[in-house]
């Protein structure tokens, strides 16, 4: 698959049309493959819960656009604020850091990557506060 623009306009496109203001592209071959890849566009009002992934880490690169990625302590304290942008940082979050995002750009599209085939998140995953 060769992402290019067309691609990313019709996610984002999606995005603004769904009432979550998000919608994802699944890049695996079969549910089956042993890591996750997506392309996650995101626009600005979107709702990240804060959680952790307890049995992998993250990769997060913005493709466009603009977020900021939260990190948070076992008590739910703010402890680090990422600044993502195209051409910025590759973030890798470690396995089972509370952490969540805000989108501040319209258009953000963001590439994720994750161990293991798809798992939706478990109570103890999403931060309760």
């Amino acid at each position: 698959m060769i992402i290019e623009n067309k691609i990313l306009d019709e996610l984002t496109a999606k995005a603004k049309e769904n009432p979550r203001l998000r919608c994802n592209l699944d890049m695996r071959n079969s549910a089956d493959d042993q890591s996750q890849r997506m392309l996650n566009a995101l626009e600005p009002g979107t709702v990240m819960p804060i959680h952790r992934h307890k049995g992998t880490s993250e990769t997060c690169i913005c493709i466009r656009g603009h977020f900021e990625e939260y990190f948070y302590d076992e008590q739910g304290n703010l402890t680090d604020t990422i600044d993502m942008v195209p051409g910025g940082v590759v973030l890798n979050i470690e396995k089972g850091q509370w952490h969540s995002l805000k989108c501040l750009e319209s258009g953000t599209v963001l590439f994720e990557a994750k161990d293991g085939p798809y798992h939706p998140l478990e109570e103890d995953e999403v931060w309760n506060g």
